[in-house]
């Protein structure tokens, strides 16, 4: 122990020496794009050298181009189009699948990974948004089922060939993992990384104080939060009717869809934040609660080890996991 500790505080003296800093070494940067359909914000606070950040920009856009719905050239496009033909794609696809097979089966199919034919029927980012031919819906339902993937070796396989993936539920949490282990193996102790609201805190704030984040309230547009919770070193996602939706003839739709209707799931529920250690369990799970409904989603969460979670009600009442350790 002596002799880490003086290591520790040659290797202090050499940094502070250095101005903190090598000559390309810089504190609190910022790495800001648009991907996976969302505002990307990586900030790290340590020094780091520039090229640690652009490393995380290279992973995201690697990512981008590998999960992609609507990209053609994305593995998961390469196996919706395959015809119900075998796809050879990487260990990163099939683990991610295997993810989403996972939360389908812990939630008996209230979540469902092969829910792509049903979303790419609605489509929330058009300037004139509208419900999709409920025949349409119909027929998407029906090649609605996890059962049909069949994974062997490096390769995927949709048994029913008019099937769709549909990664979007967490794929934005496996990529926060991942940019997460690649900063920790660069070193980096302190930084916030948002994937569109994805959120993994890395450490406390410099300052040593936990990170405060907020949970918006539901439809307000100027983004004031409802509440916030405290935490480091830990990982937050929300899932929110209010995030993409449409008015048509006075019904709000949103993106949420459920796969046993082919439509937005109806329920009492506004929102559910999931926190826990792993971003993609955060997402998956924020997204199966909330399928699942208040009374199914809090019973399944409080079963959980290491699972915190804030429930919004459609009567604006936040409503907590029964050994929340976040709050204010």
């Amino acid at each position: 122990m002596g002799y880490k500790k003086i290591t520790a505080l040659l290797a202090a003296s050499a940094l502070l020496l250095s101005g903190c800093s090598g000559l390309s070494a810089k504190r609190d940067q910022v790495y800001t794009d648009t991907l996976f359909d969302t505002v990307v914000n990586i900030r790290i606070y340590d020094a780091a050298d520039e090229s640690v950040l652009k490393g995380c920009e290279e992973l995201c856009k690697k990512y981008d181009a590998m999960f992609s719905r609507t990209n053609e050239n994305s593995e998961i496009s390469m196996i919706n189009n395959a015809g119900g033909a075998a796809v050879e794609v990487s260990k990163e696809t099939i683990k991610l699948i295997q993810k989403g097979i996972y939360y389908s089966e812990m939630s008996d199919g209230a979540f469902d990974i092969t829910i792509g034919s049903v979303s790419a029927l609605w489509d929330f980012k058009s300037d004139a948004p509208a419900v999709p031919d409920a025949a349409a819906i119909a027929d998407a339902v029906s090649h609605v089922n996890y059962e049909n993937i069949l994974i062997r070796d490096n390769t995927v396989r949709l048994l029913d060939p008019q099937a769709k993936l549909d990664v979007g539920a967490i794929a934005k949490g496996y990529i926060a993992d991942r940019v997460r282990d690649y900063l920790e193996e660069e070193g980096i102790d302190h930084a916030m990384i948002d994937l569109g609201g994805n959120i993994v805190a890395m450490g406390s704030k410099p300052d040593g104080t936990d990170y405060n984040i907020g949970i918006q309230k539901p439809f307000d547009e100027s983004g004031t939060p409802i509440t916030s919770v405290k935490l480091s070193n830990k990982s937050i996602v929300t899932s929110g009717i209010y995030q993409r939706y449409f008015e048509q003839d006075g019904k709000i739709y949103h993106h949420i869809l459920d796969p046993a209707t082919g439509s937005p799931c109806e329920n009492s529920l506004y929102s559910v934040s999931i926190i826990t250690d792993s971003s993609l369990t955060a997402d998956a799970l924020s997204t199966t609660c909330f399928l699942l409904g208040y009374e199914k989603g809090m019973n399944l969460v409080n079963q959980l080890d290491n699972v915190d979670a804030v429930f919004i009600t459609n009567d604006n009442e936040i409503h907590y996991s029964k050994n929340f350790q976040h709050k204010q």
